[in-house]
């Protein structure tokens, strides 16, 4: 349908208003932000002699909910530039202004009674036609919408964004028999495309699918801890990354989230779930009930399932909460010799074989937990989702799982798990066993790079909606993977464009990483049209493989080492002038030699959650595969009308000497990172790989020429030198920096101004690699330098002599 958003009132300024209006404000959308104007005065307010009246005090409540928003860490904002997109103001005075918005959101506090009068106002200035919805995490949304007009109700529906709103992927979109059919498609296609969310449409039961299942989840391991006799630190090592959940875990996902809030939605579930089978499960344990009554409810009251301290030394430990003394505690090292098996197994669906076959707790607790969740999500269907599809992607977005419920069925077998079940007193939905009957035996598969789900109405198999816009390497890998090394896999994404998947730990880069990408550059200008550099890992390059310059340095093999440089550099200058578009399409962790590869690409597609910079300097060197010519050629190109204009030296110059790494996509160009109309950002971060395709297909029918290499860079020589050496020693002498760090500023400064040249001068790419890499073989030998490095490869233990 023909709809935009432009403009977005949100309606209510607390921890959920106040992000999702940051949210929209992230993608360039113009924002109002509403909220109630207070009753009584501050005693600040008071001794201003302000009245009640007064514009300040009647905006205080939002915009003291938006600068505190702002204030958090991890921030709300992509940059503190988009603030200017959002406006504030009260329900009072402004909520006339909500008919000139596309979409107005209600986000006020949990009450129905007091949403039923906020749509009551609402309806009096809402423009016909307008997006009506509610973020309530819970409350049926038909009942929100009784009393209300037929136009209002045709264009209203739930949408449950999860907290924070810019880092959680899930949107849940929850319509009421009134929603028009189209507002639905329109609000899936847009919270994907334009929010960059996982949107699952839900049925509107309670808790809706994410939380329904989620709580179910942490309901049942706080009733097993007792039954299992596990302590919270055993509960969080067993249910954290080795499961593929995050690193918080169980208990300090509680802290963070609040206890209270659990509570809150358990409470709720036992109220209006009286069929549910699990019913008994959503009875608070009589830890949790004391827990609640001393107010221990997380982070917000200092104290939860852990409790940070001071020890008599003053140094900070946390602790531990004693389940069944209550008591706080120094936290146990967790052992488990299941969680010892998994430890060389990279493949998670592997992982989750090896914890289905423990023999100690940590087998106990994964068959326990997960036999009961797959009992409950079968059973779940189709009450609160007519798809299981939908439930995994409920709980990857939401809950941050890296394998939804049915997708952990599959992965320990649908038969075997169904045979276990039993001996655990787990029965599956008859459906699971009809479709084992018919000889389908798993969730989901993958049938010419199409992923399918088995849906249960019709008893087959359908392509899971959507995903035809998506490119999902591991669906094509198998049939489409032309080349690969031990570090990369080089695919064909059809169209006449290559593809390098990078498959080292933390997609690190050493030699098989350049070889592969040389390897695809040649591919690809013989017989394609422009070639991807892209993976679907969890971070796109964590940087150089730093043990191989370790070793390298320790047995002094420079000429090595100096070939191994001489190759980054050269690979990155192949990314640049290769006789095809390269588009490299970064994602959060972006750093050293992955941000220097992005430096040199033809374009850029990136995450809006990309965090990139040029670290080396915290290893002891400088950037050395061409990240410090490219920041001098770059400074070079801001110097105007031929004037040498040293801020933009110093800039760039600050930038690499403190180790800027940008948190967002965006603050990525702020940083220098990225050159205008040289990149552009994805918000779906499924869409990342198509959308960098299409930007290589447009790319080459654009008619692609290749680059010639710069030899017009210009340098400051000593001039520049003078004023670095001058700052690293005032920063030295002041003792901000150390001897070494002053000796890498020097360094770092002789590359970025061209050397002791005798004037400003224009020199070559080349020229500057050459000083480059020759700092950086300087620096690479130093013993600081080797020291640092080790510890990064050792996490803090001293280099030996």
């Amino acid at each position: 349908m023909k709809r935009s958003i432009n403009k977005v009132a949100v309606l209510g300024s607390g921890i959920m208003g106040s992000r999702i209006a940051c949210h929209f404000a992230n993608i360039g959308v113009e924002v109002l932000l509403l909220d109630i104007a207070p009753k009584e005065l501050s005693p600040e307010e008071q001794a201003k002699g302000l009245a009640l009246d007064n514009l300040v005090v009647k905006n205080r409540i939002v915009n003291t909910a938006l600068q505190t928003a702002v204030k958090t860490n991890p921030s709300p904002v992509y940059s503190k530039k988009v603030l200017n997109k959002i406006k504030t103001g009260n329900f009072d005075d402004d909520m006339p202004k909500i008919a000139a918005f596309d979409w107005v959101i209600e986000v006020v506090v949990e009450n129905l009674d007091i949403k039923k009068k906020v749509f009551e106002q609402v309806e009096q200035f809402r423009k016909p036609g307008t997006l009506i919805t509610s973020n309530t995490s819970g409350i049926p949304i038909h009942l929100m919408a009784e009393g209300r007009s037929e136009d209002f109700k045709a264009y209203f529906c739930g949408t449950h964004f999860f907290n924070p709103p810019r880092y959680l992927k899930l949107l849940e979109i929850i319509p009421t028999p009134h929603t028009k059919p189209e507002i639905v498609d329109f609000l899936m296609h847009y919270g994907d495309k334009f929010l960059g969310k996982t949107t699952v449409l839900c049925n509107d039961t309670p808790a809706f699918i994410a939380n329904r299942v989620g709580v179910y989840s942490i309901m049942a391991l706080l009733h097993l801890v007792e039954k299992l006799d596990l302590t919270v630190e055993e509960v969080d090592k067993f249910t954290g990354p080795a499961l593929g959940r995050p690193k918080s875990a169980t208990f300090r996902t509680s802290d963070v989230v609040g206890l209270d809030t659990m509570i809150k939605v358990a409470k709720g579930l036992y109220d209006n779930c009286p069929e549910d089978k699990a019913h008994e499960l959503f009875k608070l344990p009589e830890y949790v009930k004391k827990m609640e009554e001393n107010k221990w409810l997380g982070d917000k009251t200092k104290q939860g399932f852990y409790k940070k301290t001071k020890t008599a030394e003053g140094k900070t430990e946390i602790l531990a909460l004693d389940l069944k003394t209550l008591e706080y505690k120094p936290q146990q090292k967790v052992k488990s010799a299941t969680l010892e098996m998994t430890k060389p197994v990279e493949n998670l669906r592997e992982r989750m074989k090896i914890f289905a076959k423990g023999k100690d707790k940590a087998g106990e607790l994964f068959r326990h937990s997960s036999f009961g969740l797959f009992e409950y999500v079968s059973d779940r269907i189709p009450e609160i989702s007519d798809e299981l599809y939908r439930i995994d992607d409920a709980m990857r977005a939401g809950f941050g799982w890296e394998l939804g419920p049915f997708e952990l069925w599959d992965a320990v077998g649908v038969k075997e798990a169904i045979e276990g079940m039993e001996q655990y007193g787990n029965k599956a939905a008859a459906w699971v066993q009809e479709m084992l009957d018919a000889g389908n035996d798993a969730f989901y598969k993958v049938e010419g790079g199409v992923k399918k789900y088995y849906d249960i109405p019709t008893k087959s198999y359908k392509a899971l909606p959507g995903t035809d816009e998506f490119i999902i390497l591991d669906n094509i890998r198998e049939n489409k993977t032309l080349w690969k090394n031990s570090g990369v896999s080089i695919i064909d994404l059809g169209d006449g464009i290559l593809n390098v998947e990078f498959h080292t730990k933390m997609n690190t880069i050493g030699g098989d990483v350049i070889s592969g990408i040389n390897k695809a550059i040649d591919m690809a200008e013989k017989d394609y049209r422009g070639l991807v550099i892209g993976n679907d890992g969890a971070n796109f390059s964590a940087g150089a493989n730093v043990g191989m310059i370790f070793m390298m340095a320790v047995e002094q093999e420079w000429d090595e080492l100096n070939m191994a440089i001489r190759m980054f550099q050269n690979t990155s200058m192949r990314i640049r002038y290769s006789s095809i578009p390269v588009v490299v399409a970064p994602h959060n962790l972006t750093l050293g030699g992955g941000c220097e590869f992005s430096l040199h690409a033809d374009h850029v597609q990136l995450s809006a959650e990309t965090y990139m910079g040029l670290v080396e300097f915290g290893v002891g060197v400088i950037p050395g595969g061409g990240g410090t010519k490219e920041f001098a050629l770059r400074a070079s190109d801001e110097y105007k009308d031929d004037q040498i204009v040293q801020n933009a030296l110093k800039e760039r110059f600050l930038t690499i000497g403190m180790a800027k790494v940008s948190t967002s996509g965006y603050e990525a160009y702020e940083l220098g990172y990225l050159q205008k109309d040289k990149f552009s950002i994805s918000m779906n971060r499924n869409r990342l790989l198509a959308d960098a395709k299409a930007k290589a297909i447009e790319l080459a029918e654009a008619g692609y020429t290749k680059p010639v290499q710069r030899t017009d860079i210009k340098v400051l020589g000593k001039q520049g030198l003078g004023i670095v050496y001058a700052g690293a020693n005032s920063m030295y002498a002041g003792h901000f920096i150390s001897e070494h760090d002053k000796k890498i500023s020097e360094k770092l400064g002789y590359v970025m101004c061209g050397g002791d040249l005798s004037s400003p001068t224009e020199v070559s790419e080349q020229y500057l690699l050459d000083l480059e890499r020759e700092a950086f073989l300087s620096l690479a030998g130093e013993r600081k330098s080797l020291e640092r490095i080790q510890s990064i490869i050792t996490k803090g233990k001293p280099l030996r002599n």
